[in-house]
């Protein structure tokens, strides 16, 4: 499945820094004054899993491929899940009604399925403050526009409703129309971001489908100076429950990451990467730990197929069946399912081979009721 997750902020916080950060290259114009990006830059970057390499080295191993040109044995090609990253161009008081280009800029994060919000947290006059103040009164202004052209939306869409359910007269219209209206009172009391907790399958596709920007989940990224960076880490590793601003990194719906630092470290080598994060006391880059967390607030998780073709992972939604795992493969997967074979990966990993797994009965078959888990090993059996 496709995951397109959108920047947003004030202008001048680090979004096309981050960006040019997660694709490890220098693609947006990161300039020092608002509305350097105007039409949104887009990037694929690759989810991290180290389960993959592993994976690559047992099939190499138990499969016994061929050496490659230079002599060494050649493993199978990694293929890692992907996220799609935009760069939208920065919102300002006012965006909702058109200030700054914002009804343009608006229309961008609608079309995506989540949204990373950066927040400026450095002192840096050098760089222009454009609108921005503190990272709570930042993060309150975008989230009011938001509000704001979502409860213009949700006029209209309410005012369609009523006439579907006239002429339908199904229940199903009734309980879409009583959403519309609770979020629109939600939003209109203040509360600007909710979370609404859908059971039935088929409103929640519909949900899925509507063009609001505050039902979007929503990762905050606080973009901290290259001197706090890796001490707040350790703050945040250690937890000091008596500082209010160091638990407020620590939300699931958080992330502290210096942009400008990790884009200096997109030209380095990956082992003089890693050694200058060891040197400041960091285990993982800012991106790795956002991409992570992008993955988690949209409640999605990866399994993973091993062969000699390819050692790759899969997004999928956690709680997923067995079937429509099949399907991200391939669509007529989920209607040709039969089983699949399963292992999870520390297991198969710890006893080395496929071989060893069946030995020991660690190989399971499900069927059709099956949920999915993340680090799930699967080879799935398709039928005619």
């Amino acid at each position: 499945m496709s995951l397109r997750v959108g920047i947003v902020g004030l202008p001048n916080v680090g979004k096309s820094t981050l960006f040019n950060a997660l694709l490890k290259k220098r693609v947006a114009l990161s300039a020092n004054y608002p509305f350097a990006t105007i039409e949104p830059n887009i990037g694929v970057v690759e989810v991290p899993d180290p389960r993959l390499l592993e994976l690559a080295e047992l099939i190499k191993d138990e499969e016994n491929l061929p050496a490659g040109r230079q002599g060494m044995t050649s493993l199978p090609p990694l293929v890692p899940a992907v996220v799609e990253f935009v760069d939208i161009a920065g919102l300002v008081k006012g965006a909702s009604e058109g200030a700054g280009l914002g009804n343009k800029f608006l229309s961008h994060i609608r079309e995506v399925d989540a949204v990373v919000h950066v927040l400026r947290d450095f002192n840096d006059t050098n760089i222009i403050r454009e609108g921005s103040i503190s990272p709570d009164e930042d993060r309150s202004t975008i989230e009011t526009e938001l509000a704001l052209s979502d409860l213009q939306v949700l006029e209209k869409l309410i005012v369609a409703a009523e006439k579907e359910g006239k002429v339908s007269k199904d229940p199903l219209d009734e309980r879409k129309l009583a959403i519309l209206k609770t979020i629109q009172e939600n939003l209109s009391s203040g509360k600007v971001l909710g979370h609404y907790q859908i059971g039935d399958e088929r409103i929640a596709k519909w949900f899925k489908t509507l063009p609001l920007l505050t039902t979007k989940p929503i990762l905050y990224v606080f973009n901290v100076s290259e001197d706090s960076y890796g001490v707040i880490l350790n703050e945040v590793k250690n937890l000091k429950e008596s500082n209010d601003q160091i638990l407020r990194y620590a939300q699931d719906d958080s992330v502290v990451i210096c942009a400008r630092l990790e884009e200096e470290l997109a030209d380095y080598t990956e082992e003089e990467r890693s050694d200058y994060l060891k040197e400041m006391g960091i285990l993982e880059t800012g991106l790795d730990r956002l991409i992570k967390k992008a993955y988690s607030i949209l409640g999605l998780i990866s399994f993973l197929t091993a062969g000699e073709k390819e050692v790759r992972a899969w997004t999928v939604e956690k709680g997923s069946l067995g079937p429509k795992a099949a399907g991200v493969i391939h669509t007529d997967f989920e209607k040709k399912y039969i089983r699949a074979q399963v292992i999870e990966y520390q297991k198969l990993i710890e006893v080395g081979s496929y071989k060893a797994a069946k030995d020991r009965g660690l190989l399971r078959m499900e069927g059709k009721e099956y949920e999915v888990k993340d680090g799930d090993v699967i080879e799935f059996f398709i039928g005619s």
